[in-house]
């Protein structure tokens, strides 16, 4: 499956781009909210399991409109614990790790930044998590999904239609990488990925990319570890990482970036 291969329907204030995979269909949600969230709903016989959970009040009355004809069999709550006034009747599932990351972790104090961000307009309420997972293979309504626990929370295999779901990936834009240690284990995961082929890669804050976006990050990251043992402190290190990529957007990433490289 390529990943300009969609069709697109045009919502109100987002956009569904929909990838058919004959008996299967994936329905990347671009938001086109304040931080680029994308939410993935996989369809299979009329029944469907979403990845992730819109946290602006205007996707969630969008997304929950869309999928009205839709029966839902559940959500899987990874990096995104916020926004619980979406489907509250609905299953939800998550690692042990996933949930306390955004009940008590770094996923909260990201909720706690964005509601000083973006006041009444972000649901800040936090899912409750219903069914716990573990690693390996869960199915759910008779799609399997095949679970990686991460420091955070978890990564996703979705094998029928060949793709993985991770947290980030952005071949053009900056990414939150804490140290030379983290953007090596960024490169191990993303090698990963080209090694198994996977048609597409899905994250919370881009629209789908493939295997060649991937060695584009690569390379990113390792020029990013050689342009910080060059730099002395955080301000040289963001100016030569603007000069070389000038197009990228995320500059909000890069900073917290160099806070961690230069801390």
């Amino acid at each position: 499956m390529n990943k300009n291969t969609y069709t697109t329907v045009k919502l109100e204030k987002g956009e569904m781009n929909i990838y058919n995979f004959n008996n299967i269909k994936l329905h990347a949600y671009k938001t086109n909210d304040f931080i680029d969230d994308e939410v993935f709903i996989i369809e299979k016989n009329n029944k469907a399991v979403i990845i992730e959970s819109p946290c602006f009040y205007d996707n969630i009355k969008e997304l929950t409109e869309y999928l009205k004809n839709m029966q839902i069999a559940g959500i899987l709550i990874a990096y995104h614990g916020a926004g619980a006034t979406f489907l509250p009747q609905t299953e939800k599932y998550a690692t042990v790790n996933a949930k306390e990351y955004s009940e008590n972790g770094g996923g909260k104090a990201l909720i706690d930044n964005f509601t000083n961000a973006f006041g009444e307009i972000f649901d800040n309420s936090i899912h409750k998590i219903t069914n716990i997972i573990g690693e390996g293979k869960t199915t759910i309504d008779g799609i399997d999904f095949i679970i990686k626990q991460t420091n955070e929370a978890f990564d996703i295999q979705i094998p029928e239609i060949n793709a993985v779901y991770t947290h980030m990936l952005g071949h053009d834009c900056h990414s939150i990488v804490a140290g030379a240690g983290h953007a090596d284990a960024m490169i191990a995961q993303l090698n990963e990925y080209i090694n198994k082929g996977y048609d597409l890669i899905l994250t919370s804050h881009y629209t789908p990319e493939d295997s060649k976006d991937a060695d584009t990050k690569i390379n990113y990251l390792n020029n990013l570890k050689a342009i910080a043992q060059k730099c002395t402190n955080a301000q040289q290190f963001k100016t030569e990482i603007k000069k070389q990529y000038p197009n990228y957007s995320g500059e909000n990433y890069l900073d917290m970036t160099a806070g961690f490289f230069f801390a």
